[in-house]
């Protein structure tokens, strides 16, 4: 309800969203690129990296293979293998040869010797038991060269408890191919787990795993040795390469590399965890989504202000509208913006002063007819014939020596005169009182002492033009409904001050007052806008109304009471608005 009642609301959220969904769909792409980028990345990084490694192991195993050999520099002894029995000397020396091969690496674990010639095998582990017979593989010394399966020259194997490399090596009486017997070096994985660490890191979740042979047989693992990867389940048919896969409950990728040593097939493969290859995106991302998000802040403010912006001149617009809706036409005036909005508030307000205009002057029109149809009551009794009557009557009560009664007359004749005069709208300021001294003289002779009045007006304001009939209507309120409503008795004062080109009338009583409902009540009726109201003749409103007729936004009023204390009614008008002239003549501002 919020978002389809504000067009504050759809407007932010429509810039939120016009930001939030490139930047989400850019970050989509972004990180699916990266990822993508530092997944190959990765990948040709750790090819080039278990390359090297496996350049290391064949360095290692050639190393190896060379260790084999040295029966080669010892002449004598190449003779005495030659021969067909055993004799003390050939013991002692096969035994310092393997002695030798023993001490020569820190990971060697035990060292055979098969002779053919003789059919008898020589074992030394950790330098004792020469000669014992443990559980090794069974080898059989082919007779010549030829008959020897090289594919099975390294194999893995086990001392003890303890995963070992057998490399199996032929004694061949070169230049012939006589095979003399074989050597077999039963190698701990200590060096190779030297050469191996470097390539993985194992707090990354990262693994790397060592197979030889066709058979593929796991010689080393950085990981447990019971975490083995299902090689039945991979696809590794090229010579390098990378596939997706899962292992120990983890995605990642498999990057492996194929080698050969000799006849030896070699397979050395890591797995590297899909987080470990999106630690780099990851944290880019997070940088970009921090950045990101500050940039929304800003477009939220940014879309905040301009939606306020926007939305400002159009509640302005509203508020206006709901004034005209209730008959009040004044407009507080408006910033100057020249966009739309801007010039569409000044044109509304154009507007609005043009139909106040056409308003005034339809209030105008109104005035005429009234005063019109009040000519029309007029014409029916002949004026001279009132006044020749009233006359004659206040003659007669002379020759009778009732002066009071020819007194009232005379001041009922003026008030007929000063009414019934059509053709001058607009008197001086003395006239005007004038009138109202004869009604209040009248209304004296009526309440004897019961009523008091007085009357305060400064010379330089007699001779400022008024419109005709403001005071009298003023004084019959008060009178009327304040004091004969009241109590009976009361006190008048009308007041009138000129103070720096402002002309206030005030009209002050005693009587019953009014209450603060009333009051409320009238100035929402005079800010309605609806002048004229047959029922009640000439009134206080209408007053009020007539001279923001003529004077406009030079004309303002107030009217306070406190209930037989004091009930003041204002009249504020500017003297721009009048003029001194001749007291007979009409100064209509139609």
């Amino acid at each position: 309800m919020w978002i389809k009642q504000s067009l504050f609301a759809k407007l932010l959220i429509g810039m939120l969203l016009a930001s939030v969904i490139p930047f989400s769909l850019s970050n989509i792409v972004s990180y699916h690129s990266t990822s993508q980028g530092m997944e190959q990345k990765t990948i040709e990084l750790n090819q080039k990296t278990m390359s090297l490694g496996m350049d290391q192991v064949k360095r290692y195993l050639q190393e190896l293979t060379l260790d084999s050999v040295g029966y080669y520099q010892d002449n004598e002894l190449m003779s005495n293998l030659r021969k067909t029995e055993v004799s003390p000397l050939l013991v002692v020396q096969i035994r310092e040869q393997l002695n030798k091969l023993y001490g020569s690496r820190s990971e060697m674990r035990a060292v055979r010797y098969i002779n053919g010639k003789i059919n008898q095998a020589f074992t030394l582990q950790d330098n004792v038991e020469l000669g014992a017979k443990l559980s090794f593989s069974d080898i059989a010394v082919p007779a010549v060269k030829s008959q020897w399966d090289e594919t099975k020259e390294f194999e893995v194997t086990q001392i003890g408890k303890e995963k070992v490399l057998a490399m199996h090596r032929m004694l061949i009486d070169y230049p012939a191919p006589t095979v003399l017997g074989v050597t077999s070096l039963y190698v701990g994985l200590d060096k190779l787990a030297s050469l191996m660490r470097p390539l993985s890191e194992p707090e990354k979740g990262e693994v790397i795993f060592l197979y030889i042979r066709d058979e593929n047989r796991l010689l080393y693992t950085s990981g447990l040795e019971q975490s083995v990867v299902d090689l039945d389940q991979q696809g590794f048919t090229s010579a390098s390469g990378s596939l997706s896969g899962e292992f120990n409950g983890r995605q990642g990728i498999f990057i492996y590399q194929k080698e050969q040593y000799k006849e030896l097939p070699l397979l050395m493969v890591k797995f590297v965890p899909r987080e470990t290859i999106n630690e780099s995106a990851n944290q880019m991302l997070n940088r970009v989504l921090v950045i990101q998000l500050l940039a929304i802040a800003f477009v939220i403010v940014l879309a905040a202000t301009l939606s306020f912006i926007t939305i400002a001149p159009i509640k302005r617009l509203l508020r206006m509208i709901g004034q005209v809706e209730t008959g009040n036409y004044k407009m507080e005036p408006v910033p100057r913006h020249t966009d739309e909005l801007g010039v569409l508030e000044q044109r509304f307000q154009t507007m609005i002063r043009n139909l106040d205009e056409l308003v005034i002057k339809e209030y105008r029109s109104r005035l005429e007819i009234s005063t019109a149809r009040l000519k029309m009551l007029q014409a029916q009794i002949n004026p001279h014939f009132l006044y020749n009557t009233l006359q004659s009557i206040g003659t007669l009560a002379l020759r009778n020596g009732v002066v009071e009664i020819s007194d009232r007359l005379t001041e009922l004749g003026s008030i007929l005169r000063y009414s019934m005069d059509l053709k001058t709208e607009n008197v001086p300021l003395h006239r005007e009182i004038r009138h109202v001294e004869d009604y209040l003289s009248l209304q004296k002779g009526r309440f004897k002492h019961k009523l008091s009045y007085s009357i305060s007006c400064p010379p330089q304001a007699m001779d400022l033009l008024v419109p005709k009939m403001i005071l009298q209507p003023l004084v019959e309120n008060s009178i009327v409904h304040g004091i004969e409503k009241g109590k009976g008795t009361g006190t008048l004062h009308i007041g009138i001050e000129l103070v720096e080109q402002k002309l206030t009338i005030r009209v002050i009583d005693n009587g019953k007052g009014v209450e603060p409902e009333a009051i409320l009540q009238m100035r929402a009726e005079y800010a309605s806008a609806q002048p004229y109201r047959k029922d009640e003749g000439i009134g206080l409103m209408n007053v009020l109304y007539r001279l923001r007729l003529y004077y406009g936004s030079g004309f303002e009023w107030e009217l306070e009471s406190t209930p037989y204390a004091s009930t003041v009614i204002s009249l504020g008008i500017s003297t721009e608005h009048t003029a001194g002239g001749d007291p007979g003549e009409s100064a209509d501002r139609g």
